[in-house]
């Protein structure tokens, strides 16, 4: 398989057909973002004949006897119908329509059974594309987007050059509840800065409750030395929440939520694991929030991300 650096995947995607469609990210510019700065270049394409040439290899893992038998000498359980794909890199949904469509042929020759096609996407590479392109993207399979929007507080989307404002979410991602096709958003606690968070929170939840995300996943920020916003933070522009305030800003980001969604802090930057559907298991997020903050405390939390080496 063609896998270039280290493969980023959301946690929901463990199953899925990982596909590189790219790699690297085009915006590139995100001040607490290291995640590709292990690539020797911002962003590329991945030409189709090894998107082919990848598929052709997955096929025959699923297909293969002999693929079988080796999985079954090593225990390991027997390729299942595959269903889902998911094309890895920060953003595949900037590709022009035509590729995203090309790409979505050779999936559905080399495996039928997969019903939808899953991507990172920013907000911005939504806009690139026409309302009909969208609705003949989801017509294609293109489901289940996950996006980084961050935050909803403009102030800090615009200090961190993420690229767009909370407005720019609510019309592109208005855009694919109308093309029908379903995505997820990643909330990064800690994104507003020290005395912000709350705030953040709250503006994240107003921005959300205008739309129809599937999932809000929570991130908790953690800046690395080789991060713009690290440098930032020696010249004095910006101050890093404590862990505590972290996870009261997630409180609110619960509390303030009136739409149904699934609400989830699965990722590895987050010192404990919390899920639940809203409204049904509000009450209980929230109790395990406030006893996360009672029983570990900030010396506890911050000795996970002083010890976090890497996302």
């Amino acid at each position: 398989m063609h896998y270039t650096g280290t493969i980023w995947r959301p946690p929901y995607e463990a199953s899925s057909l990982l596909l590189e469609a790219t790699a690297g990210c085009t915006h590139h510019r995100c001040k607490f973002c290291t995640l590709y700065s292990d690539l020797p270049f911002p962003f590329r394409m991945s030409p189709l004949a090894d998107i082919e040439s990848d598929l052709q290899e997955a096929q025959l893992w699923w297909t293969d006897p002999v693929a079988m038998l080796t999985a079954r000498l090593q225990g390991l359980p027997r390729p299942a119908g595959v269903r889902r794909a998911f094309l890895i890199g920060a953003n595949p949904f900037v590709l022009p329509y035509r590729r995203l469509m090309d790409i979505a042929g050779l999936i559905g020759q080399y495996f039928p059974s997969i019903q939808t096609i899953g991507c990172f996407a920013r907000v911005t590479d939504i806009a690139l594309k026409s309302d009909g392109e969208l609705a003949s993207l989801g017509r294609a399979g293109y489901d289940g987007l996950t996006i980084g929007i961050e935050t909803g507080d403009s102030e800090a989307l615009r200090f961190m050059d993420k690229g767009y404002t909370a407005a720019d979410i609510v019309e592109q991602c208005r855009r694919l509840d109308e093309a029908g096709i379903h995505y997820s958003f990643f909330y990064l606690a800690g994104i507003s800065g020290a005395g912000r968070g709350e705030a953040g929170a709250r503006a994240t939840a107003a921005v959300c409750n205008q739309l129809h995300p599937a999932l809000i996943g929570v991130n908790m920020l953690t800046v690395y030395p080789d991060a713009e916003l690290y440098q930032e933070i020696q010249r004095g522009n910006w101050t890093e929440e404590s862990e505590t305030e972290k996870y009261r800003e997630i409180r609110a980001l619960l509390d303030g939520l009136d739409i149904p969604v699934r609400f989830a802090a699965l990722g590895a930057s987050n010192a404990f694991q919390l899920q639940g559907t809203l409204p049904e298991d509000r009450a209980a997020l929230a109790a395990a929030i406030d006893q996360i903050v009672d029983t570990a405390g900030e010396d506890g939390l911050r000795a996970y991300r002083v010890n976090l080496r890497r996302l």
